[in-house]
């Protein structure tokens, strides 16, 4: 691994013996940090979001993310779980991927404990209709109560059968759907102010469209797959492109690993 931004005289000087040379768990954390609250201020919810994108814009192929991935992203992919309160992913996301419980990282264990937060970050899962499979371990056997985000609409049964697996149920939109700023708002009401998106694309494109996210960490896989996958953002488009800013790029066998907040 070895750092391509920011440039510094440290960078420059460090390049060669960081190239090739596997990052440890700290070393990753402090490249990942989030950002420090501002001073005598009360916490406020930090979104970032962390995706995987093909050169030629495929955020999956065969309908997951695996195979477009490598060891380092995976571990980059701890990283910042271990670092999160809470995981936030669309419930299409959890039927297609498999999602299972955030498992602990002894990496991490003494940091989240100093930092007063759970051994393992909440899955929080957006989901409209509540059609999910609640005997999965997700839902069964988490360390953490998995929280799912869903409209005052929802079907009363449904919620009833998410209490009855142990699932804490949170209500943000008025409707069947939920309301992205008032989802980031409810999640920072129980607490959790690092927050962290794994998708999917249509989860992204509804937090970009509505102005909430304010980090990307995406990583470019030197791989073409064509096809018709989705981009790592899909659903309605900004009336003006957002601005971000990188913040940090890092390589290592060809795959990029940017860091971008919004300006």
């Amino acid at each position: 691994m070895r750092r391509l931004f920011p440039v510094t005289d440290q960078t420059v000087t460090e390049a060669s013996a960081e190239d090739g040379r596997e990052w440890s768990p700290t070393e990753l954390a402090a490249a990942y940090a989030y950002p420090e609250p501002d001073a005598g201020g009360p916490p406020v919810p930090w979104l970032r979001a962390n995706m995987v994108s093909t050169l030629d814009g495929a955020a999956q192929h065969d309908g997951k993310s695996q195979p477009i991935s490598n060891a380092t992203d995976m571990r980059i992919f701890g990283t910042l779980r271990g670092l999160a309160d809470v995981v936030v992913v669309g419930a299409e996301t959890v039927r297609q991927e498999g999602y299972r419980p955030a498992r602990a990282r002894a990496e991490f264990a003494a940091a989240r404990e100093a930092a007063g937060q759970t051994p393992v970050p909440a899955i929080a899962v957006v989901s409209a209709s509540l059609d999910l499979d609640f005997s999965l371990p997700l839902f069964s056997s988490p360390e953490v109560p998995t929280v799912i985000l869903t409209g005052a609409a929802a079907a009363p049964d449904r919620i009833a059968a998410a209490y009855k697996a142990g699932v804490r149920v949170v209500i943000a939109g008025d409707g069947m759907g939920v309301e992205p700023a008032r989802a980031v708002q409810a999640l920072g009401g129980l607490g959790h102010t690092r927050l962290l998106t794994e998708g999917g694309p249509r989860l992204l494109g509804q937090l970009v469209a509505a102005g909430v996210l304010d980090e990307l960490c995406v990583t470019v896989s030197p791989m073409l797959t064509a096809g018709d996958a989705q981009r790592i953002a899909g659903g309605p488009s900004v009336p003006v492109p957002q601005r971000f800013s990188l913040v940090s790029l890092l390589e290592e066998e060809g795959f990029l690993f940017g860091r971008y907040q919004r300006t």
